[in-house]
């Protein structure tokens, strides 16, 4: 018979921070780092209250707006829950698993690590959520989630995770590149706020059966989950237990069977120039392997062709930083005729989302005016 969850059934073998915690005890805890611990721990002490208040059935959550205004959704508990079931499935982390918290409570990725945890009775320690958290410890874990940042800063002690997983960006090349061959296991996660965190996943470093260059494979649902497209070749997400209806995005992909895809970039990001549609995240993938600063590829309007494609880094001015750019990009000889640049614009300072994600769309029109 199928196991029915409570969000007030914490596992037996959940231990936070190395001691286990009952529901009553979790909220003495909760509320010790709302009033004593600093302020990730606070934030930590928030969602655990909520989410072990009986009076509620719902936990409120906020996108993160990299890809519109922030909006606020509230989610059933049973359906965050479900997300925890899916995530501990999917990579094979059992109950008595070491697990490293390491990302904000006040977002989706770091609740949900949370949640596995109470729910799979993994045993969990929580770090302060900065750009280097590996920094902070000396014993290995079998599961971790972590920013593309995060992941960069962490390379030479990665050896303590033994699988991680990675969101809230995009993983650079350069950074692919530079996790071959180590003995974590790395994966990409896709998925978004309305979601309740990630629908796929996929490998970024395989294991080599021979030497040279490696195809990444593409994204593969989880447990009970399901893709489509629509008609401008944007992903559907079909994910029951998760979402109640069908969930529409502006993710264009290439769609391998109902459980694979290969992702492109966003709908609202692509660019027509001479009646060629540019994806500019196909394009930025490219161009990560000589840039090394902040960077988006955007199209202004143009009389002739439409739209064109403009580079914009952050960075001071500097001609000759510039000129050397400018070269580099001339230089790639992956960049097709329209995939290059007509203009490169050097930026002191890009906009940001809340939780640090460069906002295009804001930052092309503060630059625009």
């Amino acid at each position: 018979m199928k196991k029915e969850y409570s969000f007030l059934d914490i596992h037996p073998d959940f231990k936070l921070n190395g001691t286990h915690y009952s529901a009553q005890e979790l909220k003495l805890v909760a509320y010790s780092f709302i009033k004593e611990g600093e302020f990730f721990e606070e934030q930590i002490g928030n969602f655990l209250l909520d989410w072990l208040n009986e009076d509620y059935d719902t936990i409120k959550i906020r996108t993160s707006g990299s890809t519109g205004q922030p909006k606020v959704h509230y989610v059933g508990k049973d359906k965050m829950i479900s997300s925890a079931l899916a995530t501990g499935k999917f990579f094979k982390v059992k109950e008595n698993s070491t697990a490293l918290l390491c990302l904000p409570a006040q977002f989706i990725a770091g609740r949900m690590m949370l949640i596995r945890a109470m729910m799979l009775g993994w045993h969990l320690d929580v770090v302060n959520p900065n750009s280097a958290p590996l920094e902070q410890v000396f014993k290995r874990y079998d599961f971790c989630a972590m920013t593309p940042f995060q992941l960069d800063n962490s390379l030479n002690r990665l050896h303590l995770i033994k699988k991680l997983i990675v969101g809230g960006g995009t993983v650079s090349e350069n950074l692919i590149n530079l996790i071959q061959g180590l003995s974590t296991k790395v994966y990409e996660v896709y998925g978004m706020t309305e979601t309740v965190s990630h629908v796929a996943a996929r490998r970024l470093n395989p294991k080599r059966t021979d030497e040279g260059d490696f195809q990444l494979k593409p994204f593969k649902a989880l447990p009970k989950i399901s893709f489509g497209q629509d008609d401008r070749n944007c992903l559907i997400i079909r994910a029951p237990q998760i979402v109640d209806k069908p969930l529409i995005t502006n993710d264009i992909v290439d769609l391998e069977t109902y459980k694979k895809f290969y992702w492109k970039g966003r709908f609202d990001n692509v660019i027509n120039t001479g009646g060629i549609k540019i994806f500019p995240e196909v394009v930025e993938r490219k161009l990560q392997t000589i840039i090394t600063q902040r960077f988006f590829l955007a199209g202004i309007p143009d009389d002739a062709l439409g739209e064109k494609l403009i580079l914009f880094v952050e960075a001071p001015h500097s001609d000759q930083f510039l000129s050397d750019l400018k070269e580099g990009v001339n230089q790639l000889s992956s960049l097709d005729k329209f995939e290059r640049p007509k203009h490169i614009y050097l930026v002191n300072k890009f906009e940001e989302t809340d939780n640090g994600k460069v906002h295009r769309k804001r930052t092309l029109e503060n630059l625009m005016k």
